[in-house]
């Protein structure tokens, strides 16, 4: 079994920057991929970036060249990089864990929230 709890959110000023964490515990050798999802208030969850074991990275269009999606050494911590934030970006973002067995795992989420 494998357990996500993110950590990092908070307010921002747009044009401002976060960095979001996700620490994995548990089973992570049965993690075959990560990523960061994110919901907005009176939306639908959205899917922001993902990175493979072999350490890919794919981003969503509304992202791109402004977010980082990486892992630490130890393989067991996810990280989001934000970068020239903008309001657009206020949501809750969840950490995601695809496991061998093609099973999904959720944390609970942190909450960004981008205003000046």
């Amino acid at each position: 079994q494998v357990q996500l709890v993110e950590s990092g959110g908070g307010l921002v000023q747009p044009g401002g920057s976060l960095r979001l964490s996700c620490a994995a515990s548990g089973n992570i050798f049965s993690i075959y991929s990560m990523g960061w999802y994110r919901q907005a208030p009176g939306k639908g969850r959205e899917w922001v970036a993902r990175i493979s074991a072999g350490g890919t990275t794919n981003y969503a269009q509304s992202v791109k060249g402004r977010f980082t999606i990486s892992r630490g050494n130890a393989k067991n911590t996810m990280y989001l990089q934000m970068n020239g934030l903008r309001p657009e970006d206020t949501a809750l973002y969840y950490c995601n864990a695809t496991l061998g067995d093609y099973s999904e795992v959720w944390g609970q989420g942190t909450l960004v929230t981008v205003s000046s």
